[in-house]
């Protein structure tokens, strides 16, 4: 377990490097001023240092203030989506393993509708379940989760063993206790795997319905920030909610390989 636990926290100290290195190569050589392009420390003097003379209000402390409550309210939204999506998704997967009839049924529905971009039918979304309800938040988020998690699903509930379904029927058992003792305990690496990736998809869709719907969080102020030339706000709660976004990443990706390790478990990739 201390393995898996090592090997998780040296990935994330690697993906942080990666994404800081990559953040100041793009605002170093992209050509854009520095009164629009902020760095990594341009980010953090925002954040955690006063300036000289600064007056009340200005401070870094004020700063950070300020981009809390956006903050807080962008992972409510990305918790309810991910809520949603996880639990429609898996519902859905053993649904389909249940019964061949429902999976012909919705698949094809569910297939067609992640075809059509999101953009395109987030207002018919909006129309549909009200502008900046509780209610269009969670279905727009749940949509960014619900078909990589359902496929993730589907394919790690495909993967039981057959001698170990066959012996559950021999013995009595029917599909359900099949599906039970065999496939989703089986499937535990790609749940996780489907978790794991649907950590930033629900940030994502979070992000998409408070700009397309609520105007609420840090979806609904990029924009705000962009017309009043807050540049250092708008960096900054790109910053924090990217960086909350990792932090969860490997979170999820540490208690997977935890998990894995004490099950005997091999991790599955995304």
């Amino acid at each position: 377990m201390s393995r898996a636990i090592g090997r998780s926290l040296l990935n994330a100290l690697v993906t942080v490097l990666v994404v800081l290195a990559l953040w100041q190569a793009v605002v170093s050589f992209a050509g854009v001023s520095p009164y629009i392009a902020k760095g990594p420390l341009d980010v953090f003097r925002f954040l955690f240092v006063d300036e000289a003379g600064a007056a009340p209000g200005r401070l870094a402390a004020d700063h950070r203030d300020a981009l809390r409550p956006l903050t807080t309210q962008t992972l409510r939204d990305a918790v309810l989506g991910f809520g949603v999506g996880m639990a429609i998704a898996v519902a859905l997967a053993v649904a389909f393993s249940l019964s061949k009839t429902v999976e012909a049924g919705v698949l094809p529905l569910a297939l067609l509708l992640r075809s059509v971009p999101l953009v395109s039918i987030s207002p018919v979304i909006i129309l549909i379940t009200g502008r900046g309800t509780t209610a269009s938040v969670a279905v727009i988020g749940s949509i960014v989760v619900l078909f990589p998690a359902l496929a993730s699903a589907l394919f790690g509930l495909g993967r039981a063993s057959r001698e170990s379904l066959d012996l559950v029927h021999v013995y009595g058992g029917g599909n359900a206790t099949a599906l039970r003792k065999v496939a989703i305990p089986g499937a535990l690496p790609s749940l996780f795997a489907a978790a794991r990736v649907s950590v930033p998809g629900a940030v994502t869709g979070a992000l998409l319905a408070e700009w397309l719907s609520t105007g609420k969080g840090i979806g609904g102020s990029i924009q705000k920030f962009s017309a009043a030339a807050k540049f250092d706000d708008l960096w900054a709660s790109v910053a924090i909610i990217t960086a909350i976004t990792l932090l969860l990443y490997n979170l999820v990706q540490l208690l997977e390989n935890v998990v894995l390790a004490r099950m005997g478990m091999s991790q599955q990739q995304p």
